[in-house]
């Protein structure tokens, strides 16, 4: 059985008021296609299908549109859970209507498991989908204080204790796969995962995940990654589409499993190319640098975070100007020559005097370290100066 594994669409989001719709709808055609030849038997969705609880018409029609055609009229199932971001009754109102395509809609976190036929491998998977488990969508309070150590305790217990419930309803002759939108420790996050308990008490040992199952598909993380201290496969598929300039150079994917009954799954990564990429330029020569980069057709149909180093003031008729030539610029920062000392100055006072030695030596000597007897006898010529200057005074 080949299953697809995708997570944080994000429909609707925008990138500082700029619509990122269009870009999205280039992934989800994108991801068809992927299915249609990577001969997917089945989609797995793992939370955060929308930006926002209240998502815009125009997202909420994308997305039913989209996961019909995958689902190709209940030929290939499709499995979408509700992430940190998704309104849990909105992502599973349309269940009466989606279950008559092979399509399965998971709104609150439950220990239920899906048994789904899949009708192009000729197999059925237990599907242990855990949407995303707050406390509130649990309806429980793991901890009775406020100690952070307690609830992270606590909660770890609670989601390693429903994995365990949800495995023991896995079988032999299925294929046995687990599906959640949690953070797990030790997995690397961006600046575009807001608002969410990464590092906080909303936290997953590794080793809670179920080591029955044959996969995890996680979502929550938007860099693809997969989880080394994990007992059995597990892995972030990251989101399509770069959200933040924290994810400039972030390679996009989906992931491929491939799992047959009491097998070993085989994990691989499909990478994407829909969505215009986050760039960051900076523009150390002043304008002229930037205007050449626009001359020369630079990242043209990127979106960029502009720093430009500047002696005097940039006008509004310039940012204007730099906007009309290239729409993709984001953000606009100058950066002025006598704020650039002030930082190096301010940097520079708060560094001890033996680190500032060891730079200047290294600067002049092209690398070398000032040996032990070297700083001694800097630090020595340091104190006789202050102590004259203090008789001095």
């Amino acid at each position: 059985m080949r299953i697809l594994h995708t997570a944080d669409w994000h429909l609707g989001r925008t990138l500082e008021g700029r619509s990122r719709l269009e870009e999205q709808a280039q992934f989800l055609d994108e991801l068809s296609l992927i299915a249609a030849e990577e001969k997917a038997d089945a989609i797995i969705m793992a939370g955060d299908v929308f930006d926002t609880v209240n998502p815009p018409a125009a997202a909420e029609q994308l997305f039913y549109e989209s996961i019909s055609r995958l689902s190709d009229k209940g030929n290939r199932p499709v499995v979408v859970i509700a992430g940190n971001h998704d309104n849990p009754e909105r992502v599973q109102a349309a269940s009466p209507l989606a279950d008559t395509q092979g399509i399965y809609l998971v709104g609150y976190p439950t220990a239920d498991v899906l048994t789904i036929d899949v009708p192009s491998a000729g197999q059925t998977m237990a599907m242990a989908a855990l949407a995303y488990p707050s406390e509130a969508r649990l309806k429980e309070v793991l901890s009775d204080t406020h100690d952070e150590i307690l609830l992270r305790n606590s909660y770890d217990e609670r989601i390693r204790d429903l994995f365990a419930v949800m495995a023991g309803k896995f079988r032999k002759e299925t294929v046995n796969l687990a599906m959640s939108h949690i953070y797990v420790a030790g997995g690397s996050s961006t600046d575009s995962e807001r608002p969410i308990e990464v590092g906080g008490a909303y936290t997953v040992a590794a080793s809670s995940l179920p080591e029955l199952a044959q996969y995890t598909a996680l979502g929550h993380l938007h860099r693809p990654q997969t989880l080394k201290r994990a007992s059995s496969a597990a892995r972030y598929s990251g989101s399509p589409l770069a959200y933040s300039f924290s994810e400039t150079g972030y390679a996009k994917s989906v992931t491929m499993v491939e799992a047959d009954p009491g097998g070993q799954a085989q994990v691989s990564e499909i990478l994407l190319s829909s969505g215009k990429p986050l760039v960051k330029w900076k523009a150390q020569e002043g304008l002229h640098q930037v205007h050449q980069w626009l001359d020369e057709g630079k990242d043209k149909l990127a979106w960029i975070d502009l720093e430009v180093h500047l002696k005097d003031t940039l006008s509004l008729e310039e940012i204007h100007r730099l906007r009309k030539s290239h729409p993709g610029f984001v953000h606009i920062r100058p950066v002025f020559e006598k704020n650039m000392n002030e930082e190096i100055r301010e940097s520079r006072a708060n560094l001890p005097i033996d680190e500032l030695f060891t730079r200047f030596y290294e600067k002049q000597t092209g690398g070398a370290k000032p040996d032990g007897e070297t700083m001694k006898l800097f630090l020595d010529m340091v104190h006789d100066e202050t102590k004259e200057e203090e008789d001095r005074g």
